[in-house]
């Protein structure tokens, strides 16, 4: 089976760009507290103030990697986006598992 690629397909978001836009730097490593404590403030401020669905769960997804995301009725009003979020906590837990024996 072939998948064809939308030729306007591009990505929303990416990593990258939210550590940068949040941490000042894509290396956590040097990451001061302080200033590791206010990108993830300042990202919940965007979360909170965000209306694009895909761009919310990016968000929340981010902050859910960092240990500081939102309860998921508080986040999302839709019930598909919570659905959305639970599978994500899903596979991010099985993905932590392996390796693990």
């Amino acid at each position: 089976m072939c998948i064809g690629r939308r030729p306007d397909y591009r990505p929303v978001i990416q990593l990258d760009d939210l550590l940068q836009r949040y941490f000042a730097t894509t290396d956590l490593t040097g990451v001061a507290p302080d200033t590791f404590a206010a990108g993830i403030e300042h990202c919940r401020v965007d979360l909170g103030l965000e209306e694009d669905r895909g761009k919310r769960s990016a968000l929340w997804s981010f902050q859910h990697m960092f240990g500081s995301a939102p309860d998921l009725d508080v986040a999302f009003e839709n019930e598909e986006d919570r659905e959305a979020a639970r599978n994500f906590m899903d596979l991010l837990a099985a993905s932590e598992g392996e390796g693990v024996n």
